[in-house]
């Protein structure tokens, strides 16, 4: 089983969704979170001085999947959330030892 994480731009999430929805992937996990990283923060201005607020917010979206589907899944988000500028975000994949559903004890593939 592998995991992946992916951290994208809010204006991309409603589109990967649907993308990770049509290739039969219908749970994960997602998270708001702030970054900081080559593309800079939103300018802010205040009295006339411009700051760089240091961080920029993405969603975090995490899915353990079967191996098999790992390849279909890293394609949909890299696909759907590339606008070709900085700050598109990244994908992580790892791999999983275990995996166990709480409420039943089902371990592995089963489990998800």
């Amino acid at each position: 089983m592998k995991k992946i994480e992916a951290i994208v731009r809010f204006s991309k999430f409603e589109d990967i969704k649907e993308a990770l929805e049509k290739i039969g992937v219908n749970f994960f996990t997602y998270l708001e979170v702030n970054g900081h990283g080559k593309a800079k923060g939103e300018a802010v201005t205040y009295r006339g001085s411009v700051y760089d607020s240091g961080d920029i917010p993405r969603v975090k979206i995490e899915i353990v999947i079967p191996e098999a589907k790992c390849n279909d899944v890293v394609e949909a988000i890299l696909t759907t959330g590339k606008t070709g500028t900085i700050g598109d975000g990244k994908v992580i994949v790892t791999s999983i030892d275990k995996f166990y559903r709480i409420r039943t004890g089902e371990e592995g593939d089963s489990a998800l």
